[in-house]
C-alpha cells in the first residue's frame, strides 16, 4: 500500500494522479483489502482535490458487512475514538481507522544524480 501512495503522490499531475488509480484493480478475494482499496481511492483525490473520484470505489465488493477496526486488540475506548476518528470515505466502508490513515513518517529526500 506504501508503494501505491507514494508512486500517487509523486504523479507529475493531478491528471497523472488520477491515472494512476482510474482502473480498478482486480478483487483479491480477501474482504479487508478490497473494500481498503476502495477506501484509498476515495480518499485520496479528494484529499489532494483531484475533483474526481473512479466510479468503480462504488462497487459494493469495496465495502464490509461487519466494522473493522484497524487496531490489534481494541479497547472499548479505543473503539469509540476510531468510529468517530475514521474518514467518510473509510468508515462508509466500515473501516475504522484512525483520523489521517495514510500519514507516514519521511526523512529528507535525497536526489542522486
Amino acid at each position: 500500500m506504501a508503494d501505491f501512495v507514494d508512486t500517487f503522490d509523486l504523479a507529475g499531475s493531478s491528471e497523472a494522479q488520477y491515472e494512476t488509480i482510474k482502473d480498478e484493480p482486480v478483487l483479491t478475494q480477501d474482504d479487508r483489502l478490497d473494500a481498503l482499496v476502495g477506501a484509498i481511492a476515495e480518499y485520496l483525490p479528494k484529499q489532494r482535490r483531484l475533483g474526481r473520484v473512479p466510479a468503480w470505489v462504488c462497487d459494493p465488493a469495496r465495502r464490509l458487512a461487519e466494522p473493522w477496526f484497524t487496531t490489534s486488540s481494541p479497547s472499548d475506548a479505543m473503539r469509540e475514538y476510531l468510529t468517530f476518528a475514521s474518514p467518510a470515505e473509510f468508515a462508509s466502508r466500515n473501516i475504522l481507522t484512525e483520523e489521517r490513515p495514510l500519514r507516514r513518517a519521511r526523512g529528507p529526500q535525497t536526489v542522486k544524480v
